[in-house]
């Protein structure tokens, strides 16, 4: 870039664009530099080079900005209870999320209109479940990483033949699969595609997204498939808490007592009502294993 009769301005620029860290830094000094480019007839091969190299670095950080802005992925904090929704496009994904959550994702006719996954909260029973609608896994925007990290899969299909291409691409996924049969043809034989599930020996679940068919029963499964528990507490001469708490099912009245007081050793007795008392208001002990919808009281010391 030397050349003759350049300005002080210009050997600044020059020399700040050399010491630029950033493609945005350089681009700025470039600007400044054809800016105090000498105009007379012996510098137009340096300022045509200039400008070019301005269009090509110009250039760059458009491309960059467009391959991140593809592939930066929302930030989606992962709740106790987390299920997604896997299926090919037009399954009724975005059908089924609407009506078991609070989430209005776009739902139209045309293919693939989801591209970024949506989150809703599943209410049961005084709990909530994080539910999510991945794009379509025939879809370049499908997210095989939030599949791979949650606890439950729901396998959404309208045919039977959809299940096992879905299956192939899980192999990564842990968390607990169930197949959801949506149906979208009111001729389907539903006692042949139930007869099929069923010979399959997977964990099934036949529903209609247009009639709300099977949907509570649905929410059920799905609570039952996060493997947690709903444990209720209460004060001695009242009524039990309205919101349970979320315990994994192997979980003791220990766990209990430590999310409560952080410290076990303050309870000085506890009372149970529920599946896993024998008797209404049984004392046992901090060892003892709770099981859902258990309600637990503790006197302190």
């Amino acid at each position: 870039m030397a050349s003759t009769n350049q300005s002080p301005q210009y050997q600044k620029a020059q020399a700040m664009f050399l010491q630029a860290k950033t493609n945005e830094e350089k681009l700025r000094w470039l600007e400044e530099m054809i800016r105090e480019c000498p105009k007379h007839k012996s510098a137009e091969k340096m300022l045509a080079n200039l400008k070019t190299r301005y269009i090509k670095l110009k250039e760059k950080i458009e491309a960059i900005k467009k391959t991140s802005k593809g592939s930066k992925k929302p930030g989606i904090k992962k709740e106790d209870m987390q299920a997604v929704i896997v299926g090919f496009t037009n399954s009724g994904k975005s059908s089924l999320l609407s009506l078991l959550t609070n989430a209005t994702p776009e739902i139209s006719p045309y293919p693939f209109t989801t591209r970024t996954p949506v989150i809703g909260m599943m209410p049961y029973s005084g709990t909530k479940g994080q539910l999510i609608e991945i794009p379509a896994i025939n879809s370049e925007y499908y997210d095989r990483g939030l599949v791979n990290s949650a606890d439950v899969i729901l396998i959404l299909v309208t045919e039977l033949r959809k299940i096992d291409e879905i299956k192939k691409e899980l192999i990564s996924a842990h968390g607990k699969e169930v197949i959801v049969f949506n149906i979208k043809d009111k001729d389907s034989d539903i006692r042949k595609i139930e007869a099929t599930l069923k010979s399959k020996k997977i964990d099934f679940l036949i529903i209609n997204t247009k009639t709300g068919e099977g949907l509570e029963e649905l929410k059920e499964k799905i609570f039952k498939s996060f493997g947690k528990i709903r444990i209720f507490t209460k004060e001695p001469g009242k009524q039990k808490s309205e919101k349970p708490f979320i315990f994994e099912s192997n979980s003791t009245v220990k766990n209990v007592a430590e999310k409560i007081f952080h410290d076990s050793s303050k309870v000085k007795e506890t009372r149970l009502w529920g599946p896993s008392s024998k008797f209404p208001g049984q004392i046992v002990g901090l060892h003892h294993e709770l099981k859902d919808l258990d309600v637990v009281e503790f006197r302190t010391r």
